[in-house]
């Protein structure tokens, strides 16, 4: 276990932000955390890092390194006038780190940016901040990082990217990684264990995959003609272009597939829609 936090609270006046929220988490693993803007992703995370005091509650973090803990908050707090050097250099010596030639080519070879860029961060897009604000976390080798909303106001690609990184931070380098989104898809195929926070509790914990598969009721099946099929027509499938929603009762996903295949029908895809009201409890979020 290299992070525990157990019965995490926080309030702001009469508001409860937080309530008894417990996090257990091991080294090298990836965890998410799901939940709506507002239900406490980022009042936990900040009292992870210590920037804020907890109401109750405790936690431990076992490492023995310099800064056992680094994340980014919201957006990397960079100073858009300085290059990546510069930048590096400031927050290395907030640290008690010396940023020699050699540790600075390391950590933005670590996040896949370039060390011949020597203009300013404000000429970088948003997944290079992102890089860059990673390797800033990363400064005096955390063993455990917490990243709020990473994702946000990144294309598709950038997320493919960021998403390969994180992946092997974690794997090649052993690293703990919390995520929070509140964007299910962002967090799918990332994480091994997802927890999901809703009113400030989180109501819901374990392998990413088992929770998304308990909170799937429908599945778009994407292929030619579809509109066609009596067997779609039967369970009341709803048609939109080259697709077929269903929700399977009586009979499973894998039977209708099958059923599609004897039937002669090209299928190309069949996606898993998550119901986020199942996920979340079956409360409104």
């Amino acid at each position: 276990m290299i992070l525990e936090a157990r019965n995490i609270s926080k309030s702001y006046g009469s508001l409860e932000v937080l309530k008894n929220v417990t996090l257990e988490c091991h080294k090298g693993k990836i965890y998410g955390l799901i939940g709506a803007n507002g239900t406490g992703k980022s009042t936990l995370f900040r009292i992870l890092l210590g920037l804020i005091k907890a109401d109750g509650g405790s936690i431990e973090i076992n490492s023995q390194g310099i800064k056992p803990i680094g994340g980014i908050i919201e957006k990397p707090a960079l100073y858009g006038y300085l290059s990546a050097y510069g930048n590096l250099k400031v927050f290395a010596r907030s640290q008690g780190l010396n940023l020699t030639k050699e540790l600075y080519s390391q950590s933005m070879q670590q996040v896949g940016l370039s060390t011949k860029r020597t203009d300013a961060v404000n000429n970088y897009s948003l997944g290079m901040k992102q890089r860059l604000g990673l390797a800033v976390a990363l400064l005096n080798n955390p063993d455990c990082i917490v990243l709020d909303e990473p994702f946000s106001g990144l294309d598709p690609m950038g997320i493919i990217a960021l998403h390969e990184l994180i992946k092997k931070l974690s794997r090649q380098n052993q690293i703990t990684i919390i995520i929070s989104s509140h964007i299910v898809g962002e967090l799918t195929d990332l994480c091994d264990t997802l927890c999901i926070l809703n009113g400030g509790e989180i109501i819901k914990k374990g392998p990413a995959a088992e929770l998304l598969n308990d909170s799937v009721t429908t599945y778009k099946i994407v292929g030619n003609n579809l509109e066609m099929s009596e067997v779609l027509q039967s369970i009341n499938a709803i048609f939109s272009k080259k697709s077929a929603f269903v929700s399977p009762k009586m009979i499973s996903i894998s039977e209708i597939l099958q059923k599609l295949i004897e039937e002669g029908q090209e299928v190309t895809a069949c996606i898993p829609q998550t119901d986020l009201k199942a996920l979340f409890g079956g409360e409104k979020i």
